[in-house]
């Protein structure tokens, strides 16, 4: 994620893009290093967020049913009230109609199965400033109460621990984004043609009920209906091709088909014009943290292909951007995915690509399959971070926020290497610039392993994260190093992690004894010595 507010010192090859908070995010700076993510503080500290909620429900008729209750958060301090506990999510089916400047902009269908890991007379999801008609479990009307951005929920009866159960929620109104002083607006941010949603880490719950933090993954479907002329853009894959797309029908979910590297032989252009009032359907299949789900609206130009290697590639871009070229950016999301395998191992996830919208906005998101940029244009090193970002942090999730630089020092040490491949600076000239600062408390005052809640999206968590690497590479070798990336995405795939994981796999691969060098870069106060 590109992010907005207190940016570092700019960088001589300008590959970052930094927004200042005012007005609406209108002035752009070229800036340093920090991509790929969004807020510490969630709606919880927007005062404009209603995390009141509307008043609660009248229940159904018959008693409440007593028993134990779910925890009403994920214990996270770091997203304080996010997520909640008692059962794991195994899908979401999302029935939206979305209305962009609409009375009401969502009017929303939330099919949550999951599965419930303790007796539950009562459990809670997250969702904020909504209102909800109803609620059902298991297909019988169930209580609803609202308070702050949570939703609970008590069935007709209690919950056994193992049982799999769907919960209904029909919900409506207009999600409002969140605003953090730092970053700017996130969530479901308002574009001139529709809606842009990029959600990390606590937007997710302002647009559907759930289970909001990213150590509860799940599959999603998702249906959305849109007015005449525009089109909804998810992760996943269409069900069917595009509005106004010809020939060859939506992407297949596996390799195949004999394209050169960069896409399509002959990539489909979509005219915004051509659009129709359509229902797309969007399918995950591989677990998805909520804060990765976006359904972006508005008109796009969009191409279809596939990588060297096989993997579906699906780009789309608004088309009031007069300075991106969309057949650049789908050859560059192309090619960038196939390195990324080659370096990090196979890509993860059943298509690739990216969506730049006309959205004021001071960052890029890596939502999963196809990352979000805002209208700062296209930046070949925020691409190659935001897909970085696939292996780590979309497939291998931080099981909490205090392990971020898990995602961000690794997608930042991504960043350095394309830009070394491209005739930019070497990674060695990334890591000695930095490293030759050791006045800079940015960097060296925070521990990166936990940087705390206000600093989760810092300089010592991006930079300093690139650093650790880095240095990693150096102490045990380029083989090593790259056998050590590896494992970890291969072995955590599509699962959680922490920082005492990674370290166990980089002690075991390097069959070195590396906890004294992460204690030093991670978690120690002041410049490590080389």
């Amino acid at each position: 994620m590109h992010k907005a507010g207190n940016t570092p010192s700019p960088r001589r090859n300008g590959t970052r893009v930094a927004f200042r908070a005012a007005a609406g995010l209108a002035a752009l700076a070229v800036a340093g290093s920090l991509t790929a993510c969004q807020t510490p503080f969630g709606d919880e500290d927007d005062p404009g967020a209603g995390t009141s909620g509307p008043p609660p429900a009248a229940p159904p008729d018959g008693p409440a049913v007593s028993g134990p209750a779910g925890p009403t958060s994920a214990g996270d301090t770091y997203v304080p009230g996010d997520g909640n506990g008692g059962y794991d999510v195994q899908h979401y089916g999302l029935k939206l109609a979305v209305t962009p400047g609409g009375a009401k902009e969502l009017d929303g269908t939330a099919t949550i199965t999951a599965t419930a890991t303790a007796r539950l007379a009562r459990f809670n999801l997250d969702l904020t400033a909504l209102d909800v008609s109803s609620v059902t479990v298991d297909g019988a009307p169930a209580r609803q109460q609202r308070g702050g951005s949570e939703l609970e929920i008590t069935p007709a009866k209690a919950l056994e621990k193992g049982a799999k159960f769907t919960t209904v929620v029909k919900y409506s109104g207009t999600p409002r984004p969140v605003s953090d002083p730092i970053l700017g607006k996130y969530g479901w941010v308002r574009t001139p043609d529709g809606v842009f949603v990029a959600c990390q880490p606590s937007g997710a719950h302002t647009w559907f009920p759930s289970n909001d933090h990213p150590s509860d993954k799940a599959a999603f479907d998702f249906e959305v209906t849109v007015p005449p002329g525009l089109t909804a853009i998810a992760n996943g894959e269409p069900e069917s091709p595009l509005p106004g797309s010809s020939g060859g029908g939506a992407p297949s979910s596996g390799p195949g088909g004999g394209t050169p590297p960069g896409g399509s032989q002959d990539p489909t252009v979509v005219p915004a014009a051509a659009r129709l009032a359509t229902t797309t359907k969007w399918h995950v299949k591989d677990p998805m943290a909520t804060y990765l789900a976006t359904v972006t609206v508005g008109r796009f130009d969009v191409r279809t292909g596939r990588t060297a290697g096989g993997v579906p590639v699906i780009t789309a871009v608004d088309p009031t951007l007069p300075t991106v070229n969309v057949d650049t950016f789908h050859k560059l999301n192309a090619q960038i995915t196939e390195e990324w395998a080659k370096l990090f191992g196979p890509y993860p996830f059943t298509s690739t690509g990216g969506l730049i919208d006309n959205a004021g906005v001071g960052f890029a998101l890596e939502t999963q399959t196809r990352p979000v940029y805002g209208a700062f244009g296209l930046q070949p090193t925020i691409v190659a971070h935001e897909l970085a970002h696939q292996w780590f942090g979309d497939s291998v999730s931080v099981t909490r926020w205090q392990d971020i630089w898990l995602n961000e020092g690794f997608a930042t040490y991504a960043e350095w290497m394309w830009d070394e491949k491209t005739g930019g600076r070497s990674v060695k000239e990334h890591f000695d610039e930095l490293y030759g600062d050791p006045g800079n408390r940015e960097l060296w005052d925070v521990p990166t392993g936990n940087p705390g809640r206000g600093q989760m999206f810092g300089r010592s968590v991006y930079d300093r994260g690139g650093l650790t690497l880095h240095a990693l590479r150096t102490k045990v070798g380029d083989a090593t190093f790259f056998k050590i990336l590896q494992a970890w995405t291969k072995e955590r795939r599509h699962a959680n992690a922490t920082t005492p994981q990674f370290i166990a796999v980089a002690d075991r691969v390097s069959g070195q004894r590396l906890d004294p060098f992460f204690d030093a870069w991670l978690f120690k106060r002041g410049r490590p010595s080389l």
